[in-house]
Protein backbone atom coordinates (compact mmCIF):
# COMPACT_ATOMS: atom_id res chain seq x y z
CA UNK A 1 0.00 0.00 0.00
CA UNK A 2 1.86 3.05 -1.07
CA UNK A 3 0.76 6.57 0.87
CA UNK A 4 1.41 9.64 -0.49
CA UNK A 5 1.71 12.97 1.31
CA UNK A 6 -1.20 15.27 1.31
CA UNK A 7 1.02 18.58 1.90
CA UNK A 8 4.00 19.03 -1.07
CA UNK A 9 6.39 21.48 0.12
CA UNK A 10 6.87 24.19 -2.33
CA UNK A 11 9.83 25.56 -2.76
CA UNK A 12 8.74 28.82 -4.47
CA UNK A 13 9.24 32.16 -3.03
CA UNK A 14 6.88 35.01 -2.64
CA UNK A 15 8.44 38.34 -2.98
CA UNK A 16 5.14 40.31 -2.56
CA UNK A 17 5.05 40.59 1.24
CA UNK A 18 8.29 41.90 0.60
CA UNK A 19 7.68 44.08 -2.08
CA UNK A 20 4.63 45.92 0.53
CA UNK A 21 7.40 46.45 3.49
CA UNK A 22 9.73 47.91 0.88
CA UNK A 23 7.14 50.49 -0.40
CA UNK A 24 5.81 51.47 2.94
CA UNK A 25 9.42 52.37 4.03
CA UNK A 26 10.09 54.20 0.84
CA UNK A 27 6.57 56.03 1.55
CA UNK A 28 7.83 57.04 5.15
CA UNK A 29 10.94 58.31 3.92
CA UNK A 30 9.90 60.26 1.93
CA UNK A 31 7.13 61.60 3.55
CA UNK A 32 9.35 62.22 7.11
CA UNK A 33 12.05 64.04 4.17
CA UNK A 34 9.73 66.51 3.06
CA UNK A 35 9.00 67.56 7.09
CA UNK A 36 12.78 68.15 7.52
CA UNK A 37 13.21 71.98 6.02
CA UNK A 38 15.43 73.52 8.05
CA UNK A 39 15.96 77.39 6.38
CA UNK A 40 13.94 78.02 3.47
CA UNK A 41 15.44 81.00 2.97
CA UNK A 42 19.09 81.10 0.84
CA UNK A 43 21.49 83.35 2.93
CA UNK A 44 25.53 83.66 2.51
CA UNK A 45 25.90 83.55 6.40
CA UNK A 46 29.11 85.13 7.31
CA UNK A 47 32.50 82.68 8.05
CA UNK A 48 33.72 81.82 11.70
CA UNK A 49 36.25 79.20 12.40
CA UNK A 50 34.87 78.91 16.18
CA UNK A 51 31.29 77.82 16.12
CA UNK A 52 29.76 76.63 19.17
CA UNK A 53 26.15 74.62 19.01
CA UNK A 54 23.71 74.95 21.16
CA UNK A 55 20.59 73.17 22.23
CA UNK A 56 17.85 73.27 19.16
CA UNK A 57 16.74 77.48 18.75
CA UNK A 58 12.80 77.76 19.31
CA UNK A 59 12.43 79.86 16.39
CA UNK A 60 14.56 82.01 13.55
CA UNK A 61 14.93 85.31 12.24
CA UNK A 62 16.66 86.11 8.72
CA UNK A 63 17.86 89.28 7.91
CA UNK A 64 18.17 89.09 3.62
CA UNK A 65 20.74 90.90 1.41
CA UNK A 66 17.73 93.45 0.35
CA UNK A 67 17.02 93.83 4.31
CA UNK A 68 13.92 92.03 4.52
CA UNK A 69 13.08 90.75 7.56
CA UNK A 70 11.52 86.81 8.25
CA UNK A 71 10.32 84.96 11.45
CA UNK A 72 10.40 81.25 10.42
CA UNK A 73 10.69 82.35 6.95
CA UNK A 74 7.60 84.25 6.94
CA UNK A 75 8.19 87.52 6.02
CA UNK A 76 7.32 90.63 7.97
CA UNK A 77 7.99 94.25 7.83
CA UNK A 78 10.55 95.29 10.72
CA UNK A 79 7.68 97.16 12.54
CA UNK A 80 5.85 93.95 13.03
CA UNK A 81 9.21 92.13 13.74
CA UNK A 82 8.39 92.32 17.46
CA UNK A 83 5.24 91.17 18.18
CA UNK A 84 5.60 88.46 15.10
CA UNK A 85 8.62 87.31 17.09
CA UNK A 86 6.60 87.15 20.58
CA UNK A 87 3.79 85.30 18.86
CA UNK A 88 6.15 82.99 17.57
CA UNK A 89 8.13 82.12 21.03
CA UNK A 90 5.10 82.15 22.73
CA UNK A 91 3.69 79.57 20.24
CA UNK A 92 7.13 76.99 19.92
CA UNK A 93 6.75 77.33 23.90
CA UNK A 94 3.73 75.82 24.14
CA UNK A 95 3.98 73.26 21.53
CA UNK A 96 7.26 72.05 23.25
CA UNK A 97 7.97 71.47 27.13
CA UNK A 98 8.44 74.87 29.73
CA UNK A 99 11.44 76.42 28.36
CA UNK A 100 12.56 79.36 30.64
CA UNK A 101 15.13 81.17 28.02
CA UNK A 102 14.25 80.56 24.70
CA UNK A 103 16.78 80.75 22.15
CA UNK A 104 16.52 82.63 18.80
CA UNK A 105 19.20 81.80 15.93
CA UNK A 106 19.68 84.84 13.65
CA UNK A 107 20.46 84.07 10.48
CA UNK A 108 21.88 87.59 8.66
CA UNK A 109 23.80 87.75 4.78
CA UNK A 110 26.72 88.31 5.19
CA UNK A 111 26.17 91.73 3.16
CA UNK A 112 23.74 93.40 6.02
CA UNK A 113 24.97 96.36 7.93
CA UNK A 114 25.49 95.33 11.11
CA UNK A 115 22.55 98.14 12.43
CA UNK A 116 20.24 95.94 11.74
CA UNK A 117 21.95 92.89 13.28
CA UNK A 118 22.02 95.13 16.47
CA UNK A 119 18.51 96.23 16.08
CA UNK A 120 17.25 92.42 16.06
CA UNK A 121 19.69 91.78 19.24
CA UNK A 122 17.68 94.70 20.77
CA UNK A 123 14.61 92.96 20.14
CA UNK A 124 16.15 89.89 22.15
CA UNK A 125 17.21 91.49 25.15
CA UNK A 126 14.55 93.31 25.64
CA UNK A 127 12.44 90.32 25.63
CA UNK A 128 14.42 88.38 27.91
CA UNK A 129 15.99 85.66 24.47
CA UNK A 130 19.10 84.57 24.42
CA UNK A 131 20.29 85.30 20.91
CA UNK A 132 22.55 83.23 18.50
CA UNK A 133 24.23 84.67 15.35
CA UNK A 134 24.27 81.66 12.36
CA UNK A 135 27.62 81.33 10.74
CA UNK A 136 29.10 78.87 8.17
CA UNK A 137 32.67 77.06 8.59
CA UNK A 138 35.28 79.05 7.04
CA UNK A 139 36.50 77.38 3.97
CA UNK A 140 39.81 76.24 3.93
Amino acid sequence: MALKRQTKVSANFSMSSMTDIVFLLLVFFMVTSTLIAPNALKLLLPESNSQTMTTKPITTVSITYDLKFAVEGNFVPFENLESTLRASVQKSIENANDQEHPTISLHADKTVDIEYVTKVMNIAKNNGYKLILATSPIKK
